[in-house]
């Protein structure tokens, strides 16, 4: 038995996501965000659901341009703090000590000291209630050696690290042991 607790956004997990854009001002700004994912495999696009009422959002709207920043479970305090302060009153990336490196390929800036960034170009906005989700094409994925798998070809999550969002407890989690090879446990069950 199951019991009802009503349309709510408990989707489980969701990732921490640091957004980052140019203030109107020119300055680098990042913000939080845990509404977000893939949106697309080809081309490859991210989506990112953003309040209004925040910085970021008019940024965005005005650049037509964003990065993603994935941080690591040693880096949950700046990645809570970016969440809790506006871009208006703060200078986030100079009160945490993070670099703001512009990004050569679309209008927005990231800090270097996150280890995988995706730039992306604005491709879509849809106004959905309370948020916006902007649809960002994927133009370039920069990651630090330290995050690359043996062969350098791809992330492996293992060093990555990321931190993930509980919605119903606020809580911050780092990821949990590996189960199994994808495309393969479930073939492995039913051939047996």
């Amino acid at each position: 038995m199951k019991k009802s607790l009503g349309p709510k956004t408990l989707l489980y997990p969701t990732p921490v996501l640091i957004v980052g854009s140019y203030n109107a001002d020119g300055t680098s700004n990042i913000m939080t965000a845990a509404w977000g994912g893939i949106a697309s495999s080809k081309p490859a696009s991210i989506a990112v659901s953003i309040r209004s009422a925040t910085a970021t959002h008019g940024n965005i709207v005005q650049r037509k341009a964003f990065t993603i920043s994935i941080p690591n479970e040693s880096q949950v305090l700046e990645a809570d703090y970016a969440g809790l302060v506006s871009g208006r009153e703060h200078n986030k990336m100079a009160e945490l000590g993070l670099t703001p490196t512009p990004s050569e390929l679309v209008d927005a800036p990231y800090a270097s000291e996150f280890p995988l960034v995706l730039e992306c170009r604005l491709v879509a906005v849809h106004d959905l209630g309370m948020h916006t989700q902007f649809i960002g094409e994927v133009v370039d994925v920069k990651a630090d050696y330290t995050i690359l798998n043996e062969g350098g070809g791809s992330v492996d999550v293992t060093l990555l690290r990321p931190i993930v969002y509980a919605v119903g407890t606020q809580g911050y989690f780092g990821l949990g042991h590996h189960l199994g090879k994808a495309f393969e446990i479930g073939r492995e069950a039913v051939e047996k």
